[in-house]
């Protein structure tokens, strides 16, 4: 039987929409027409101007055929078409495939395939690999090469420009939102490292929320000014496309990464917002003096992936950056959990500081549950500071699943709660932390060792640059610690004075017992690939 509630009260178009950020973007030019929307070299484009462009575009799509539950793949960087691509395809019911512009061919081929792609948008830098990836492919997809003004070599691939599809389309496009809010906005594949890449599934609802999220958790306000140093193609930037529409900011696009382009951008533009992975940060720290001058203003950060060692953290706040971390996966649209700060902490040494910052936090505004909990019974783990479990979280920013893989999705969903394979414990103010992937756990003579505490000790000596830990095979505690180890310019380290300089800080089981230097493999997002080094590792003759 109905309830009083239920009766005579209808769900209709006065009363409920559907949550989609392709509202954001209707609304910013609206209000905001005038306003700088994009701003890459010498283009500044306002969000009239920019909201023209996707309807436009969609419009381009629509006559090719393109609609709903179609994927519309994109190999680009951090530009303006790039950021455009975010709203036109979601006005046409299709859904953006945004691709790692480091991948290989084979891998682009298989993505380009598995998401059945009706259209290829890619950019003459990437021009080798997208070639021999649609020879590889099975799938034909339209191919569209966008013209950046700021990049003039690599060669076309496609049958046409961006630009050229653009003029095909009509000024009046009558598009709407979503009917279900849970409909595909976008596939994003995860950077596996054995097998191929899982293709992650957002919905219009997640997207709408975390763009949300991102602007409270961060306490963004209007018409912040955000430099693009996260690429766009990762979790959708984290869904900042969707954010900047939100609360109409000025996204600054930033075609590569280098230390110099990021400290001209900052002190030309204003830029008052950034993300950021800590090998960014740690880059930026460690820039010479005087590509740091005349930046005077207070800038925001945010930054997530590997798990910063406080004294990144420290080196950015001492130059007068502002540093949020958040966690989060592929699998939840990026930031899930935020280091939230406590007024009660404000009186702390800046060391101190650091390190509560380092911690990956509570769950966001907008984003769920977060729970810290034994992998087998779900059961919460006391909030003690020491009891390791995994990390599980449930919401609203939580994917779809993985698209046509019924069963990895259901494993990761069971029990009512994803698991996302990070070990952590959960602090007595109930501040998650993590202490490592589980397949990055070390367990030597029977005991765990967390790779990431002997991360953060290492990147506190004065003349280490960057620093990753694995695990060794090892005959007789079956595995041990092993540091590979990158030293700033100019500074000499031996093995020993290493491994001397670790027993001071750390339980002499959790020394490293071989020390490898060099620079450390990455991927494009700024994470250290532990599976090649653990390749290293093993093949290494040393001690």
């Amino acid at each position: 039987m109905a309830n009083i509630y239920e009766t005579d009260l209808p769900q209709n178009a006065a009363n409920y929409e559907a949550l989609s950020p392709l509202s954001y973007l209707k609304r910013s030019a609206t209000l905001y027409p005038e306003y700088p929307a994009i701003v890459h070299g010498d283009l500044v484009q306002n969000w009239e101007e920019t909201y023209q462009r996707c309807i436009k575009f969609a419009s381009a799509l629509s006559k090719a055929g393109i609609g709903k539950g179609d994927t519309v793949a994109v190999m680009l960087p951090n530009i303006p078409e790039m950021f455009e691509l975010h709203f036109s395809v979601a006005m046409t019911g299709a859904v953006l495939n945004a691709i790692n512009t480091r991948l290989d061919d084979k891998t682009v081929a298989f993505i380009l395939d598995h998401g059945e792609a009706k259209v290829f948008i890619t950019d003459a830098e990437f021009s080798s690999v997208t070639a021999s990836a649609l020879d590889l492919a099975n799938s034909n997809p339209l191919v569209l090469d966008v013209e950046d003004p700021l990049f003039t070599e690599g060669e076309q691939v496609g049958s046409m420009t961006f630009n050229e599809m653009l003029a095909t389309g009509d000024e009046i496009f009558d598009w709407s939102l979503p009917d279900d809010e849970w409909d595909a906005i976008s596939l994003n594949y995860t950077s596996g490292t054995t097998g191929n890449p899982k293709g992650v599934v957002y919905h219009h609802r997640g997207a709408y929320l975390n763009a949300a999220n991102n602007a409270l958790t961060w306490d963004m306000g209007l018409h912040p000014r955000y430099l693009w140093t996260l690429p766009m193609f990762h979790c959708n930037g984290w869904c900042f496309p969707w954010t900047l529409a939100t609360v109409a900011g000025t996204t600054v696009c930033l075609r590569h990464v280098r230390e110099d382009a990021i400290f001209e951008a900052i002190r030309k533009n204003r830029i008052s917002h950034f993300c950021g992975a800590p090998v960014v940060l740690n880059s930026l720290i460690n820039a010479a003096d005087e590509l740091k001058q005349g930046i005077e203003h207070e800038i925001s950060v945010m930054t997530a992936g590997a798990a910063p060692p406080a004294a990144v953290i420290e080196g950015m706040e001492s130059m007068g950056f502002r540093v949020t971390h958040v966690y989060g996966l592929t699998e939840t649209y990026g930031p899930m959990v935020v280091s939230a700060w406590r007024s009660e902490w404000d009186h702390l040494s800046a060391a101190e500081k650091a390190r509560l910052k380092a911690r990956q936090g509570v769950s966001s505004m907008l984003a769920g549950e977060t729970m810290v909990g034994d992998p087998e019974t779900l059961e919460p783990v006391p909030w003690d500071g020491e009891t390791q479990g995994e990390i599980f979280m449930r919401g609203n920013i939580v994917m779809k699943g993985y698209l046509k893989n019924q069963e990895t999705t259901l494993a990761a969903f069971e029990g009512g709660w994803f698991h996302s394979g990070d070990l952590a414990v959960c602090h007595p103010d109930g501040y998650i932390q993590i202490k490592d992937r589980s397949k990055d756990i070390i367990i030597s003579g029977g005991e765990n060792i967390s790779s990431i505490e002997i991360e953060d000790v290492l990147f506190q000596h004065s003349a280490i640059l960057e620093a990753a830990v694995v695990a060794k095979s090892d005959a007789k505690w079956g595995e041990t610690p092993c540091a590979f180890v990158a030293l700033k310019e100019g500074q000499l380290l031996t093995e020993s004075e290493v491994i001397d300089y670790c027993r001071e800080h750390l339980a002499r089981f959790k020394v490293p017992k071989t020390i490898i230097f060099g620079p450390l493999v990455k991927t494009s997002t700024g994470k250290v690939q532990k599976y090649l080094l653990r390749e290293k590792a093993e093949a290494h003759r040393g001690r």
